[in-house]
């Protein structure tokens, strides 16, 4: 598929609940920090970990169209509920899926693509249930796995596919409508440093050419420790994000789409500088393209 599609970073991190006890992914720091202080602890991680101000509903009337998801189960939870969490928890996987699936029901045309890429303290029983669920949501929406390059919109509108799921786990390979995690590799440059993160960018377009998937370019800043100590208060959004937006959006703006270009952009906090709109404006120079090649 050589379209490119605009995606949300932690997708579902807009429902990050302050209440919720820590994820069993966090460090032991995390966890003793957590309880030493209490809610004020979780209010502050809440403004490192929440990367996303807009739920599902709101990202796909924006233009998102693909998901970047995390999930969870909680410690000692007796009915075995699989949540979305980034550190702390957040809202229940079913009633993520279930926004999403109104959304297809109501706009037939449109295709989503839902990757999700880590699994915490989920044993076989929580893989089955998740499978369950994405049947009984989805149901004849999702598209059993292809070679990536067979994939076209045009292809997905005749069979009347809108979900394709990414599953980075084994029990991909079991289930025709879970497309192996090795389908959506999304490398992750690891930087606060703007200038870096184009850099890695960079090589990693160049590196797509040869490996004939689908493709996520993460335009995305992390955090390192000291730089959360500097702005512990502002979060996330003020401390990075909105700083290196113009470089940011300068790099989206000069790439082209196509087999050796870029395919899935993801970024955090999805409606600051035109990043939406910036994305789906470069498919128009495809267009261009191909009408110059005839």
């Amino acid at each position: 598929m050589s379209g490119n599609l605009s995606g949300s970073h932690d997708s579902f991190s807009f429902y990050i609940d302050e209440s919720s006890p820590v994820g069993p992914e966090q460090t032991d720091a995390v966890q003793n920090f957590v309880s030493v202080f209490g809610t004020v602890a979780k209010k502050l991680m809440r403004k490192w970990l929440a990367t996303q101000t807009m739920n599902f509903s709101t990202q796909l009337e924006a233009g998102v169209r693909f998901f970047d998801l995390r999930i969870s189960t909680k410690p000692r939870d007796p009915d075995n509920e699989l949540f979305f969490a980034h550190g702390l928890f957040s809202a229940t996987v079913r009633e993520g899926l279930e926004q999403i699936s109104s959304f297809l029901s109501a706009h037939a045309r449109e295709v989503v693509f839902l990757d999700f890429n880590h699994f915490y303290g989920v044993q076989n029983l929580h893989h089955e249930k998740l499978v369950s669920m994405l049947r009984d949501v989805f149901g004849e929406k999702l598209a059993p796995v292809v070679f990536a390059q067979e994939v076209s919109l045009q292809y997905l509108w005749e069979k009347e596919y809108q979900v394709l799921v990414f599953y980075h786990s084994p029990m991909a390979l079991e289930v025709p409508f879970l497309w192996p995690g090795q389908m959506m590799p999304a490398p992750w440059a690891n930087t606060t440093d703007p200038e870096k993160l184009i850099q890695f960018l960079q090589a990693s377009v160049a590196d797509r050419r040869r490996k004939g998937t689908f493709f996520v370019s993460q335009v995305v800043l992390t955090p390192k420790a000291s730089t959360v100590m500097k702005g512990v208060a502002s979060g996330l959004r003020e401390t990075i994000t909105e700083r290196a937006l113009p470089s940011m959006m300068l790099w989206i703006r000069a790439q082209r789409p196509g087999e050796s270009g870029i395919n899935i952009i993801t970024a955090d906090f999805v409606e600051l500088g035109d990043f939406i709109s910036a994305v789906i404006t470069l498919n128009y120079h495809m267009d261009d393209e191909e009408e110059n090649a005839t």
